[in-house]
């Protein structure tokens, strides 16, 4: 009777009976899918993309491990409910001068490098606190997305840019004789900017003139995963937060989580200093 009420045969019922009380065969993917959004705060907003990396990345020398393909990790994280959608809303902020002398495009929409510290880009975002505004300046390196340099502070004068540039020499000296692409804004133009640009022996580059936010896409994309990840993604507004919380917020985010442990699929999957170690190990492989 009731197979008849549910429209099943007594054959599908009794194959239910059988197996209903098996353990999930994914059941492990699972457990360890959890334990990677537990390892870091950002971890939740993993899609399945980068949820596949993270596996492929903790069971790198576990060929016992069985990884299944991505549009199952797909299945799997939705049965979970911890399938995730960033929404991006990139706006830029810095004001180009018209009337400064510019400097040309050695970029030019090619945000590719095949070694560290060749190229850069470098950019500033806003964040409004509860206090006042936050103006993030970094420097991200394209060979593995890198945050080379960081300022924060609650004005854009050329003092932040400045500033940005000395934390990145003085943490990665080799950046001497890079490009560092930027776009027209008033800060990139002024001769605070220049005088240090020259005195690091590094390539000034930026937008090519009528350029539009895609001549810089590198770091637009950046500030919109941080946004999203930090705030957007979690129903929350940076305007929750006092301006030295952000501070503490944003650093603490690339710094510590963005370039050491967080999964770019940019990168086949690794975080940027993990791909930046194993270009110089392969290095003193070959020598």
């Amino acid at each position: 009777m009731y197979c008849k009420v549910l429209g099943v045969t007594r054959q599908a019922f009794y194959d239910y009976l059988k197996r209903k009380d098996r353990p999930w065969k994914y059941q492990y993917i699972a457990d360890d899918m959890e334990e990677i959004l537990l390892e870091d705060l950002c971890n939740d907003t993993y899609g399945r993309l980068r949820m596949y990396e993270a596996l492929k990345l903790r069971h790198d020398e576990d060929p016992d491990f069985y990884i299944p393909s991505e549009s199952t990790i797909y299945k799997i994280m939705q049965k979970l409910e911890i399938s995730h959608r960033p929404r991006r809303n990139p706006n830029g902020i810095t004001v180009a001068d018209k009337k400064a002398q510019k400097s040309d495009d050695h970029v030019k929409r090619n945000f590719y490098s095949e070694e560290p510290l060749a190229k850069c880009v470098t950019d500033i975002s806003e964040l409004k606190a509860s206090d006042g505004k936050l103006y993030v300046s970094a420097i991200f390196d394209c060979f593995d997305v890198a945050v080379l340099g960081l300022a924060l502070d609650t004005n854009m004068k050329a003092s932040l840019v400045e500033k940005t540039l000395d934390n990145a020499y003085m943490s990665f000296p080799g950046l001497r004789g890079a490009i560092v692409h930027s776009d027209r804004g008033k800060q990139y133009t002024s001769d605070l900017y220049r005088k240090a640009i020259n005195k690091y022996g590094i390539t000034q580059s930026m937008n090519s003139a009528g350029g539009r936010c895609h001549d810089n896409a590198r770091c637009e994309s950046m500030w919109a995963r941080m946004k999203d990840e930090l705030f957007y993604s979690r129903n929350l507004k940076s305007t929750q937060f006092t301006v030295e919380e952000l501070k503490v917020i944003i650093w603490r985010y690339f710094i510590s989580y963005w370039n050491n442990r967080r999964i770019c699929t940019s990168n086949n999957g690794l975080p940027p200093m993990v791909k930046r170690k194993r270009y110089y190990d392969s290095l003193a492989m070959a020598a």
